[in-house]
């Protein structure tokens, strides 16, 4: 599981060298596919980067990965509400997340719920 940061980044900067260019665009996926996964903190992976040490891009993608796997079915859990993973999220502060996104998060949060509920699956 904790291989996915660097197998994604490895994979864009493989289709960079077969088109023999590097593109400015994918250096914001390359950030988010390589630290999506650290903490504000310092206790994620794979570099166990901290605070802004990690990229902004991969700070914003941290908060909305969380954000739609609590609000998701999984095989293994049921959804959680919006309000839930908004407690998570503000519990997150300062700790997973950059306190100020958290902050930023909390003024937009309800634009979330309607996004997320534009797109969900109507069957579940």
């Amino acid at each position: 599981m904790k291989t996915h940061t660097t197998l994604g980044y490895e994979a864009i900067v493989r289709a960079e060298h077969a088109l023999g260019v590097e593109l400015d665009f994918l250096k914001h996926a390359k950030d988010i596919a390589l630290s999506h996964q650290e903490k504000w903190h310092g206790s994620g992976y794979p570099a166990g980067l901290s605070g802004q040490q990690i990229p902004l891009a991969a700070r914003l993608m941290a908060q909305a990965d969380v954000y739609v796997a609590l609000i998701s079915r999984r095989v293994c859990k049921p959804p959680s509400s919006h309000e839930k993973a908004v407690e998570i999220i503000t519990e997150g502060r300062g700790k997973h997340f950059d306190p100020v996104l958290v902050d930023i998060f909390l003024q937009i949060h309800e634009s979330f719920r309607q996004i997320a509920a534009q797109h969900a699956d109507p069957d579940k």
